[in-house]
């Protein structure tokens, strides 16, 4: 279920100054729609933003995930610190690339880029974000973009906007 059906919960768990990993199981809008309106979570990191003591990602690939667990494990079992993770997982089947050097930093801070452009002279150039299920579709419009029209695009994986939003605040 989504973070909708969970909040109070989330909220609670956050006061009590609870330490774990909620894994939504069922993210961006993936799961078909006769399994429910439970399942059409196209919103949970927005509800999620609101909980102060809550790390929000929503990653897309394996390693990915593997850098989050480690820094949260870190985070909350060595340092103590009073936070807990809200981590969204997809349920599509797909390749898991290896991950690109120098990666982790950028996956914890909320965005790091995945795939640069290709080399293209006096190309227009695009930034194209994604996070979790959608990404393999910014991967595919990034080929394409430079396929058929000539346009350089960098792809990024937007691991985190709660985290680029403190940031910036």
């Amino acid at each position: 279920f989504g973070f909708q059906r969970i909040g109070d919960q989330a909220w609670a768990f956050g006061d009590s100054r609870g330490h774990g990993f909620l894994l939504g199981a069922t993210a961006g809008r993936t799961t078909l729609n006769g399994e429910g309106l439970q399942h059409e979570d196209g919103h949970s990191h927005l509800l999620a933003s609101v909980v102060p003591n809550l790390v929000a990602y929503d990653p897309a690939f394996a390693y990915e995930i593997a850098v989050i667990l480690q820094d949260g494990l870190r985070r909350m079992v060595e340092r103590q610190e009073d936070v807990f993770y809200y981590i969204t997982l997809q349920n599509e089947p797909y390749r898991m690339p290896a991950m690109p050097e120098g990666a982790a930093e950028g996956i914890l801070q909320g965005l790091y880029r995945l795939r640069p452009a290709p080399e293209m002279k006096g190309a227009p150039r695009v930034q194209l974000l994604g996070s979790g299920s959608i990404l393999n579709e910014v991967l595919k419009a990034q080929t394409l973009l430079g396929e058929r029209f000539g346009v350089a695009a960098d792809a990024w994986s937007a691991t985190s906007y709660l985290a680029l939003r403190r940031e910036a605040l």
